[in-house]
C-alpha cells in the first residue's frame, strides 16, 4: 500500500505551498479569472491561453494584472447602466402620463367623427351703384376670400413670421416649440409662443381664449385633426379668413378694407407685411393707431420672407424703403351712415340668410363724397361762429332712389344717423303741405291773403321779420315765408287737412292737427321731408325712399330685386304746376335766392324753427331732390342759423357738383304758371266775411276755381317784395328765412 502511494500509481492531493511561495495557506488566491472559465480565453481573444498553463489541472496562482486594472471601469459601467435604465423607466412612465393626459383632454372634446369646422358668420357687403364697396357689415367685417384670389406674397407673409415650418410639420411643431422656448429664455427678439398656424386656427375655431395647459393640449389634438382632415392650403385659407386683425375685422379681406381701403387681392408687398405682422398683437400693432410699431414689425416680416425665399431681395428692399401707411377716411366715413340704413331695412326684404350676401344700393359714391364735403367744410368753417355742431344731408332721385345720405359731421365720433332718425321741427319747410292743401281747395298762386297780425285762442304768430305787408299773393307769401299767411291758410283748409296732405305725400311721423302745424311744429326726419318733396319734382307721384336695389348671394344668385312701385299719384298735375311755380319763386325773389345754380330750373323752401334750433333747406331740380338740416343734438339754439344761410350754402355747394354735366330740365308744369299774370281774387280775408269771419264762427264764401288771367297785377303785389324788404332781410338774416 505504502509502496503504491510512493510509487506514484494514484496521486494524492497536495496542499503544500507552491514552490517559490511562502506563508500561510490563507494567503492562497482561489478566485477564478476569465481565463479559468470555459471559453474564457477565446472570449478575450488571447492566443495560447490555456487552462492550467504551467500547472496542469490547477488554477493560475494569480489573476492577470490587466483584469485588476479594469475593475473600476466595470463599476462605472454598472452605474451608467443603472442610470440609463432609470431614465428609460422614467421616460416610459412620462409617455404613459402624457398619453393619459391626452386621452383625458380628448375625452372633453366632441367625438372626432362629430367634429366639423363651424360656419363663419355671414358677411354683408354693401356696394354703391357702380359696384364699389361702401362698407361691410356682419360679425366679421369682410367676405370670405379664396387663397387663389390673393397675391402669393400675402399668405406667405403669415407663414414667414408666424410658422415658417408650416408646410413640413403635422400640426404641432416640436422644433418650433423648442426654438421659441430657447428664444424666450435668452430674451432675444420678440417673445414667441411656438403655436403653429394650425394650432392658432384650432383655437379660433373651437376653443376659448383661455390660456392654460389644458387648453394647449386640446389645441394640439385639434390641430392634428385639422391636418388630417384638410390640406395645407385649405388650412391656410381657413386661417386667413378667421384670424382677428383688430378694429372689428375678422379675416384678411376685412383687414385690407379696414386699414388700406382696398380688397385683399390688391394689397402691395409692404401692406401684406403689415397685415402679416399685425395678428401677433392687433391692438398694439394696428397701423392706424401705432404706425411706427406696425412698420417695425413689418420690417421683421419682410426680413423673414427674404430669408425663406418668399420675397426677392429687390422687392423686399423696395417695400422697406416705402413702408405702407393706412388709408385716411375723411370725416369718419359717411358711407357708414348709408350702411346703417341698409341694415335697418334689410330684414324687410331678406329676413334670413346663412352665407355671405352682396347688397347693391342706389348710392352714388361721387355724390356721397360731395355731400359729405359740403356739410363738413361748412361746419368746420362756420360752425363755431354760429354755434352749430351737427347736420344731415339727404339727396334722392325724384323716384325715391337715395343717391347720397350723410347722417352727421363725423361717423367715427357719432354713429347717430340724423338723416333717418333725428326728429326735428321742420319750421317753414313744412309750409308747402299747407299751400298744397290750399291749392287743392281751389286757391292759386295769385290768390291774395292778408299779411297782418292774427290771434288764435291767445296764440299770436308773427312773421320772421316781425313786420306785415298787407295783401299779398300766395306766390309771394310762400317765397317770403310769411307766417301769418300760412297760419290763415291752415285755418282756412283745416289743420286735419294739412296733416292728411303731408301724410299722403309720405310723412309718417305723428303730426299734431293744431293751428301751429302750419308753421312746422310737429317733428319729422330729414329723410321723410325729402321723400315728400319728391312728389313735387316728379309730377305728383308719391314715393317711398329706398336705398336697396338688389340683394345677391356670394355666387351671384339674385335673392331680392326691387320692383317699380310707390304711393301712386298723390297730387293733381295742375296742383303740381302751381306748387312748382310758387316754390320756384323762392329762388327768384325769396329766401333761397343765394342758393341758385345758374342754368337750372329749381324750386324749394327754407325753414327755421323757434329760437333758431333747427335750420332747413329742401329744394329740387327735375332730376334731384336734396335736403339739408343743421342744428345741435341737445336742442341748444344756434346763433341765428336760418334756412337761407348755412343750409342754403351747403345745398348749393352740393348741387353744383351733383348737377354738373347734366342737361338742365324744366320742372313739371313749370310753364303753366311761370310768370303768369294773376286774376282779381274772388275771395279775400280782409273782411269779417273772410278768414277772420270764419274764425269768429261766421260762414265763409266758397273758394273759386282758378280765375281767368288779367292784364295787370294787384297793385300791392305786382313787384313782389320791395327792395327795402329785401335789404332788410339780407341785413338781419343773411338772405332771410
Amino acid at each position: 500500500m505504502a509502496k503504491g502511494r510512493a510509487g506514484g500509481g494514484r496521486g494524492e492531493p497536495n496542499f503544500d505551498v507552491p514552490e517559490g511561495r511562502a506563508g500561510d495557506p490563507a494567503d492562497l488566491d482561489l478566485r477564478l479569472s476569465r481565463a479559468d472559465r470555459a471559453g474564457g480565453g477565446v472570449a478575450r481573444g488571447e492566443s495560447g491561453s490555456k487552462v492550467g498553463r504551467g500547472t496542469k489541472g490547477r488554477a493560475s496562482a494569480a489573476p492577470p494584472a490587466r483584469a485588476l486594472r479594469k475593475a473600476p471601469r466595470r463599476a462605472r459601467r454598472s452605474i451608467l447602466g443603472r442610470l440609463v435604465y432609470g431614465v428609460f423607466v422614467l421616460g416610459l412612465w412620462g409617455v404613459i402620463g402624457v398619453a393619459g393626459l391626452v386621452a383625458y383632454h380628448a375625452s372633453q372634446l366632441p367625438p372626432i367623427d362629430q367634429l366639423a369646422v363651424p360656419k363663419r358668420p355671414p358677411n354683408i357687403a354693401i356696394l354703391a351703384s357702380d359696384g364699389s364697396l361702401l362698407a361691410n357689415r356682419g360679425e366679421t367685417g369682410g367676405r370670405v376670400v379664396s387663397i387663389k384670389e390673393l397675391p402669393p406674397y400675402l399668405p406667405r407673409a403669415f407663414v414667414a413670421i408666424e410658422d415658417r415650418r408650416f408646410y413640413s410639420h403635422l400640426g404641432v411643431d416640436p422644433v418650433g416649440i423648442a426654438r421659441a422656448v430657447a428664444q424666450n429664455i435668452t430674451r432675444r427678439g420678440v417673445s414667441q409662443g411656438g403655436s403653429t398656424l394650425t394650432q392658432q386656427l384650432a383655437k379660433n375655431l373651437f376653443l376659448t381664449p383661455e390660456r392654460s395647459a389644458s387648453r394647449k393640449i386640446q389645441e394640439a389634438i385639434l390641430a392634428l385633426w385639422l391636418e388630417h382632415k384638410y390640406s395645407k392650403d385649405e388650412i391656410l385659407e381657413l386661417y386667413l379668413n378667421r384670424v382677428y386683425f383688430g378694429a372689428g375685422a375678422y379675416g384678411v379681406e376685412a383687414a385690407a378694407q379696414r386699414y388700406f381701403g382696398k380688397p385683399a387681392k390688391s394689397v402691395t408687398l409692404a401692406e401684406a407685411a403689415i397685415l402679416g405682422g399685425l395678428v401677433q398683437a392687433p391692438s398694439r400693432l394696428a397701423p392706424n393707431r401705432n404706425l411706427p410699431a406696425a412698420q417695425a414689425r413689418a420690417a421683421q416680416v419682410l426680413a423673414a420672407m427674404e430669408e425663406l425665399g418668399f420675397a426677392k431681395p429687390a422687392d423686399a428692399k423696395l417695400a422697406l424703403a416705402t413702408p405702407a401707411r393706412p388709408a385716411s377716411v375723411r370725416g369718419g366715413g359717411s358711407a357708414n351712415y348709408v350702411a346703417d340704413l341698409v341694415m335697418d331695412v334689410l330684414d324687410d326684404f331678406l329676413p334670413k340668410f346663412e352665407s355671405d350676401i352682396v347688397i347693391n344700393t342706389t348710392v352714388d359714391t361721387g355724390l356721397q363724397a360731395a355731400g359729405e364735403k359740403a356739410l363738413v367744410d361748412e361746419l368746420n368753417q362756420k360752425g363755431g361762429r354760429y354755434n352749430v355742431a351737427q347736420g344731415a344731408l339727404v339727396s334722392m332721385k325724384p323716384d325715391g332712389a337715395i343717391r347720397a345720405l350723410v347722417g352727421g359731421r363725423d361717423y367715427a365720433k357719432s354713429q347717430f344717423n340724423r338723416a333717418t332718425t333725428a326728429k326735428r321741427q321742420p319750421g317753414s319747410s313744412f309750409k308747402p303741405f299747407v299751400y298744397l292743401a290750399a291749392v287743392e281747395h281751389g286757391l292759386t298762386p295769385d290768390t291774395v291773403r292778408d299779411d297782418a297780425p292774427i290771434s288764435i285762442k291767445g296764440w299770436n304768430p308773427e312773421n320772421y321779420s316781425r313786420d306785415y305787408r298787407g295783401p299779398v299773393t300766395l306766390r309771394d307769401a310762400l317765397a317770403l315765408s310769411l307766417n301769418t299767411v300760412a297760419v290763415r291758410l291752415g285755418q282756412e283748409v283745416g289743420p286735419k287737412s294739412v296733416v292728411q296732405t303731408a301724410q299722403r305725400l309720405g310723412i309718417s311721423s305723428p303730426l299734431q292737427a293744431n293751428g301751429s302745424i302750419a308753421l312746422g311744429t310737429s317733428e319729422v326726419t330729414p329723410l321723410e321731408m325729402v321723400g315728400a318733396y319728391a312728389a313735387f319734382a316728379n309730377g305728383g307721384t308719391g314715393v317711398i325712399p329706398y336705398v336697396i336695389a338688389s340683394v345677391k348671394s356670394a355666387d351671384g344668385k339674385v335673392l331680392y330685386k326691387r320692383k317699380e312701385g310707390g304711393l301712386g299719384r298723390v297730387i293733381d298735375p295742375n296742383a303740381v304746376s302751381m306748387m312748382n311755380a310758387m316754390m320756384h319763386e323762392t329762388f327768384v325773389t325769396g329766401t333761397a335766392k343765394k342758393a341758385e345754380v345758374p342754368g337750372w330750373d329749381l324750386a324749394g323752401k327754407t325753414g327755421t324753427s323757434q329760437d333758431f334750433r333747427d335750420a332747413w333747406f329742401i329744394a329740387y331740380s327735375a332730376t334731384l331732390v336734396t335736403g339739408v338740416w343743421l342744428g345741435n343734438d341737445d336742442g341748444e339754439p344756434t346763433k341765428k342759423v336760418s334756412g337761407g344761410n348755412l343750409p342754403g350754402e351747403i345745398w348749393k355747394a352740393y348741387m353744383t357738383v351733383a348737377l354738373k354735366g347734366q342737361s338742365p330740365a324744366m320742372l313739371p308744369g313749370a310753364k303753366n304758371w311761370r310768370n303768369r299774370a294773376p286774376a282779381e281774387p274772388a275771395v279775400t280775408n280782409s273782411t269779417p266775411g273772410g278768414l277772420i269771419g270764419a274764425l269768429l264762427g261766421e260762414p265763409q264764401a266758397a273758394a273759386p276755381a282758378a280765375p281767368a288771367p288779367r292784364a295787370a297785377r294787384h297793385a300791392d303785389a305786382s313787384r313782389g317784395p320791395s327792395q327795402d324788404d329785401r335789404n332788410f332781410l339780407e341785413k338781419l338774416f343773411g338772405v332771410g328765412e
